[in-house]
């Protein structure tokens, strides 16, 4: 058995691969751009006797924690012919997936899983979830006179990233979008875009949309101001005599647009989105900033990771005066730790998507009802949402 990046003329093979795990197939145009395209550089295969046994994608990517940019591995592509699965190629290949961005100094993972059990086993964890609505044009928000103007279609790529990371840097687990993601990921000839733009000529938010079937399919709808999202809806309603509904699509979680309809009463979606996944405890906590305790505090962690072993073991977490904290090795085992859980709870944890007391709750953090309430008034509350798909 080998793993190892893919070669240039492999592309065919990888191709073939891909088309077969997930069922569709690129021919014409489209396949002279896949080629284009191909990065084997990002590409693991795992080989075993003639061709590709199983691959997978390992994207170099960013995403804000904190309002601040964390290395991140996207995981992209996992894929294997029926007759390998069962056989531990993919667990092979995450493993060794793992290895390699902790030597890239990635201290954190993202991954839409095919199947959420399959990838808990390996330590990923649901880590953010989505709203979607649709709402019938009579159920829209009231237009509103408001002082600015939409533009239609003429922004440049600068003003989107500009407002797209004012929004974003709210959350954690949004990702940085350099200027080839907007090109290659997000914007296309099928998108139409609006701008809001207030009297002083400061561009203040934007929508991404498409009118399909007589819908608008709004793909993201951001604003940095209450004045900006009216601004945004008003231009949106004036769609009324193309359209009969509005379907809004990864909408954060703590979206709450429902209570601000005239009639709140409209189709609504929660959907779990992506998986994440601490690569390097230490670093990723290490990285961040707690709640003031106002003197130095210290608990004893035991984090259970058996597919990333530096991560595994008994842990003292000291947290300074000043919010700080360090990871430190220490000998001992489970039944020395005030505190005790796996490395996809400490990510969900850590990324704000749930709290350590309703965690504790239903098992999934054991320890002291003190060290529970001592992690809980730790952990900064938080919001998560991410706006892409890899």
């Amino acid at each position: 058995m080998e793993i190892r990046k893919l070669r240039n003329e492999e592309f065919e093979d990888s191709l073939s691969l891909s088309e077969y795990a997930f069922q569709y197939k690129v021919t014409g145009e489209d396949r002279v751009r896949a080629r284009e395209k191909f990065k084997p550089d990002q590409i693991w295969g795992l080989f075993e006797g003639e061709g590709i046994g199983a691959q997978l994608t390992l994207l170099p990517l960013q995403a804000y924690i904190q309002g601040r940019p964390v290395s991140m591995g996207g995981i992209a592509g996992v894929a294997t012919w029926p007759e390998n699965r069962r056989q531990g190629y993919v667990a092979h290949l995450l493993t060794h997936a793992l290895k390699t961005m902790n030597e890239a100094g990635q201290t954190l993972s993202f991954l839409h899983p095919f199947l959420i059990p399959f990838y808990r086993k390996f330590g990923w964890e649901i880590y953010c979830e989505y709203k979607k609505y649709t709402i019938p044009v009579g159920k829209f928000p009231h237009k509103t006179e408001i002082q600015g103007a939409v533009k239609r279609g003429t922004a440049d790529i600068a003003v989107f990233q500009q407002l797209y990371d004012t929004f974003a840097m709210r959350y954690n687990g949004t990702l940085l979008r350099p200027e080839q993601w907007w090109k290659e990921r997000v914007l296309d000839e099928d998108t139409h875009t609006g701008v809001f733009y207030s009297e002083q000529g400061e561009p203040e938010g934007y929508v991404l949309y498409k009118i399909v079937n007589q819908e608008l399919i709004i793909d993201e709808f951001i604003y940095v101001n209450e004045l900006a999202r009216q601004g945004l809806w008003t231009f949106l309603a004036n769609h009324d005599s193309m359209i009969t509904a509005a379907q809004l699509k990864l909408v954060p979680s703590d979206d709450i647009l429902p209570f601000l309809l005239p009639d709140p009463r409209v189709a609504q979606e929660n959907y779990p989105y992506f998986m994440a996944r601490i690569v390097n405890a230490k670093a990723f906590v290490e990285n961040m900033t707690f709640k003031v305790p106002g003197s130095v505090q210290d608990r004893v962690l035991y984090i259970e990771d058996t597919h990333a072993p530096w991560n595994n073991g008994l842990w003292r977490w000291t947290v300074s005066e000043h919010g700080k904290v360090s990871l430190t090795q220490i000998e001992g085992d489970q039944a020395d730790a005030d505190l005790v859980c796996g490395i996809g709870t400490l990510t969900m944890l850590l990324m704000g998507y749930k709290r350590p007391l309703e965690t504790a709750r239903y098992g999934q953090l054991a320890g002291t009802a003190e060290a529970v309430e001592w992690l809980e008034a730790l952990i900064p509350q938080a919001e998560t949402a991410l706006f892409d798909f890899f």
